[in-house]
């Protein structure tokens, strides 16, 4: 057997019982890999309940920096009897099965081309310990001591990560380095160390902070100036409204006072929250809410009245699978359409595609902008993936003298000045009217806010003209979005090429590894990352430039394809969908497999080896 043999690129899996306490010991090890100068992305998969189902913690370790899930695993860390057996089929052949030897197994139970590494973790932790919750939570981190062993992964590190984790409880430290240090002693004893998958220290971090696209987004907020968040919990957008709140109460508190300066509320349902959140920024507040798929569906009267009525509101869609209550813990990217097109009747909704928690940070503070510029609803679109994994990321920047850009916005001066206003005359051919604050002037500058048509001066009426007047002028709004929201991003092979691919999100780190693995394959692709709605004229030229553009998206209707198509008149036979929609994230392996299966079907690219397979 040849067994697995790689420094600083591998994947490890972790197979735990939820509400095991695993999760804090397997943060632990993803932490010790980085601490070693070594990237490395985890990623939680976890079900949909309080406790006892499967959950799995995947630790991709890429000297290269690549962060998108890879498929296989090298190293699975077997600590759940009811996913053995499918555990056990997911190694890579020459790979490396961890498992709690306490209990002998049969040899029906292995693989004869995977090296197994058996450590007695139950019979070390009952000859340790004598409380039975102590057995359990510690003999998570006496795993992480054997661990730490068998990939050479300093035990300086690790004392160093524990004595940080438990500061504030001193006395939870030399407990916790004893169970370590358990676990790593018997390995270093009875196992053979370190094994064929290795972690060398390496400089490859330097100053880049790990922190979830949630926690991201929620700190964006902040900088974006949100005053106000209106929400209802639901996976996985739970935590980013959780980070706005922790966040406002380092850095929206009044000096003075000690009082918060910021409203956050916790609504009855998701169609409340929006509705307070369009209430807010009537007013003149920055309101947001966050939600997942199930809340955009119950927001659709709302989010129409917003749009006819032009009033501001930001909307964090961290998107799970659908529809209905799909797989709440598991990520897509399936609210395209329901967001870009939300409510009846003809809207169009601004759309941001965060890659990453940098980006998250980003365009959740770029959204505030947007939102008022533009007077309209804007969305935000992370998903699962990115929203409730810890990523590597470079610290967030922020320029002090930037001021918030609040639009188009008729001040009391101007009113006395005698300047003509209509709430929706359009004096300077954007398509985008002014507006007033309530209070703005005690006589001029009112109006009546509604749902219901209108002409220029938000008088009622159902004059086919004025009405057709106003939806022609939001088509102009639209066309102006194009100008103010991010641009996409573009990256051409090294040879030319008649081939691309578009894709966005999540989907990004992914996309790209697998644009090197085609690159071996002798496929040159031209590659484009849309980052907004409405698409810049770029992406439509882009279109055009290319005989074949692969749509790579994580759902299963095509949904980027379709707005494409929608959106640029474009011919549907060039666009070539590459669609993953099980719930786990998109890998590159899935990505180079399906696109050169294309190339091959279309004989326009010459292929020069065989490709991994798909996972």
């Amino acid at each position: 057997m040849n067994q697995l043999q790689s420094v600083n690129d591998f994947v490890v899996k972790f197979a735990n019982v939820n509400g095991s306490g695993s999760a804090s010991a397997n943060t632990l090890f993803a932490r010790a890999i980085i601490r070693m100068g070594v990237p490395a992305t985890p990623r939680n998969i976890f079900p949909s309940n309080i406790q006892g189902l499967p959950t799995w913690y995947e630790v991709r370790v890429s000297a290269a920096g690549h962060m998108g899930a890879r498929g296989g695993t090298d190293l699975m860390v077997a600590m759940n009897p009811q996913t053995w057996d499918a555990d056990v089929r997911s190694i890579t052949p020459g790979g490396y099965l961890f498992y709690d030897c306490t209990k002998p197994l049969p040899p029906s139970k292995f693989r004869g081309d995977i090296t197994v590494l058996g450590v007695p973790l139950t019979d070390l932790c009952n000859a340790r310990y004598s409380d039975a919750r102590q057995r359990q939570l510690f003999k998570n981190v006496v795993y992480v001591g054997a661990l730490s062993a068998l990939l050479g992964i300093d035990s300086a590190v690790v004392e160093q990560l524990l004595s940080e984790q438990f500061h504030a409880k001193e006395k939870l430290i030399a407990p916790n380095l004893e169970a370590f240090h358990l676990g790593r002693g018997w390995a270093l004893k009875h196992l053979s160390c370190p094994i064929g998958l290795q972690v060398h220290r390496a400089d490859a971090v330097g100053d880049k902070v790990l922190i979830e696209g949630n926690a991201a987004a929620g700190l964006g907020a902040v900088y974006g100036g949100a005053t106000v968040c209106a929400w209802y919990p639901i996976t996985p957008s739970t935590s980013l409204a959780e980070a706005f709140s922790r966040y406002c109460g380092r850095f929206r508190v009044d000096r003075a006072s000690g009082k918060r300066r910021a409203a956050i509320v916790q609504a009855e349902d998701e169609l409340a929250s929006i509705g307070m959140v369009i209430g807010a920024a009537w007013n003149g507040a920055r309101a947001f809410t966050a939600t997942s798929g199930p809340g955009i569906s119950l927001m659709q009267e709302f989010l129409g009245l917003a749009y006819f009525a032009e009033i501001p509101a930001v909307i964090f869609d961290v998107q799970r699978a659908g529809p209905s209550t799909g797989m709440p813990t598991r990520t897509q990217q399936c609210d395209l359409l329901c967001a870009a097109y939300a409510s009846h009747g003809d809207t169009k909704h601004v759309l941001l595609f965060p890659a990453d928690a940098h980006e998250c940070f980003e365009m959740g503070a770029q959204a505030f902008d947007l939102t008022d510029r533009l007077q309209t609803p804007v969305f935000v679109m992370l998903d699962l993936d990115i929203g409730m994994n810890d990523r590597l990321t470079a610290p967030f920047r922020w320029d002090n003298a930037k001021r918030m850009d609040r639009g188009k916005v008729m001040t009391a001066a101007d009113l006395e000045a005698g300047r003509e206003f209509g709430r929706y005359l359009d004096v300077d051919g954007d398509g985008i009217p002014y507006r007033t604050y309530p209070g703005t002037h005690p006589r001029r500058g009112s109006f009546f806010t509604r749902g219901t048509s209108r002409d220029e001066y938000a008088r009622y009426t159902e004059d086919g003209p004025a009405y057709r007047r106003n939806m022609e002028r939001l088509l102009k709004k639209w066309e102006t979005a194009k100008r103010h929201v991010p641009v996409p991003v573009r990256r051409d092979a090294a040879t030319p090429t008649k081939l691309g691919a578009i894709y966005y999100g999540s989907t990004t780190a992914a996309m790209d590894e697998s644009a090197e693995q085609l690159a071996g394959q002798g496929v040159a692709l031209d590659l484009l990352r849309v980052r907004a709605l409405p698409f810049s004229d770029e992406v439509m030229e882009f279109i055009v430039r290319h005989e074949c553009v692969f749509i790579v998206e994580q759902n299963r209707d095509g949904q980027l394809r379709t707005l494409l198509i929608n959106e640029g008149d474009i011919d549907p036979r060039k666009l070539r969908r590459v669609l993953h929609y099980d719930g786990s994230p998109i890998t590159a392996r899935f990505i180079t497999a399906a696109i050169v299966e294309i190339a091959e079907e279309l004989k326009i690219v010459p292929l020069r080896k065989s490709v991994p397979a798909a996972e």
